[in-house]
């Protein structure tokens, strides 16, 4: 009987000393992935626990080495766990600071993001009002004085142009968009009112690229209007000024009207200014409302001031 060649060819035998080999290279590597993973359970344990619990697990682990008759191994084991609970500690405390910082950060960004939100959909609903009784004024005008008709459409045409291109780009707004918006919202006012009102802009040409919330200054403008100049049977005077004084952007607006009530908080429109400003800036920001020496209302908002483009 011939034999088979695959049985008595050495070169063809098994290699056997192979697969122990890899075996117990398997066996060392998992054994080298439970350690690793024991002694890190380990460190996050003794960053957590509390040290009344490690004193007592400690004590336990002495009298447990006292009756093995091995106190020594047990008394450095001791040692090592209270400074690498110091040590672990510390990290802990770290990790907790940076999640409640990144929270904390992540709820006020969401908090600027609702009110931001909420903010252009009033916008949303008042521009359509606001458009609508403006062209019926225009309309009634047309019959009863065709020049007077002509500017405030002018005026409103200015007005879409600045407001339109904030609604839709939603990118920060500046402050001299917002005052592009008033500019042609008091002129579109001074026609309705016609010698009742007059109104001067004192802002710097290098501060309209600063950084200001939407429709904050329009709604002071018009709570001048609507408090001040409006209950005055000879009107008044509207002045909108801005400064920057120690890092600080203040845009105020002046009024020579009937003047700010003391019990007064200044209706819906300066509330939902202090709380947007709260939102967006937390205590960096507020709205001042004062009464000048010479009668009428002053309301100031400040916040930080940052050029639109350049991070703050």
């Amino acid at each position: 009987m011939t034999p088979d060649p695959r049985t008595s060819n050495p070169a063809h035998a098994a290699p056997r000393g192979d697969a122990p080999r890899s075996g117990s290279g398997e066996a060392l590597r998992d054994i080298r992935k439970g350690i690793a993973a024991t002694w890190w359970g380990f460190f996050d344990w003794l960053a957590v626990v509390s040290w009344k619990k490690l004193l007592l697990v400690s004590l336990l682990a002495l009298i447990l080495g006292a009756i093995l008759k091995h106190p020594m191994p047990v008394l450095l084991g001791v040692f090592a766990s209270i400074i690498i609970k110091t040590v672990a500690g510390g990290k802990r405390r770290a990790e907790i600071t940076a999640t409640e910082a990144t929270q904390r950060a992540e709820t006020e960004q969401l908090e600027r993001r609702i009110v931001e939100a909420r903010m252009q959909a009033l916008q949303a609903q008042i521009e359509p009002h606001f458009l609508f009784n403006t062209l019926a004024s225009v309309d009634q005008l047309i019959l009863t004085d065709p020049p007077r008709a002509s500017k405030m459409q002018r005026s409103l045409i200015r007005y879409l142009r600045s407001a339109l291109p904030q609604i839709r780009e939603g990118s920060r707004p500046t402050l001299g968009q917002q005052v592009d918006l008033c500019a042609a919202f008091l002129d579109i006012m001074a026609v309705r009112m016609e010698a009742r009102m007059e109104s001067a802009l004192r802002v710097p040409e290098g501060l309209r690229s600063a950084v200001f919330p939407s429709m904050m200054l329009q709604t002071l403008v018009e709570n001048a209007i609507k408090h001040g100049l409006e209950p005055k049977a000879e009107g008044g005077r509207i002045e909108v000024g801005a400064e920057v004084i120690d890092g600080q952007l203040f845009v105020d607006v002046l009024d020579t009207g009937a003047g700010f009530m003391p019990k007064s908080d200044g209706g819906v429109g300066l509330a939902n200014v202090r709380e947007r400003l709260k939102a967006l800036y937390r205590d960096r920001a507020e709205l001042i409302i004062d009464v000048p020496p010479a009668g009428g209302t002053r309301a100031t908002i400040r916040i930080p001031y940052e050029v639109a483009g350049v991070p703050a």
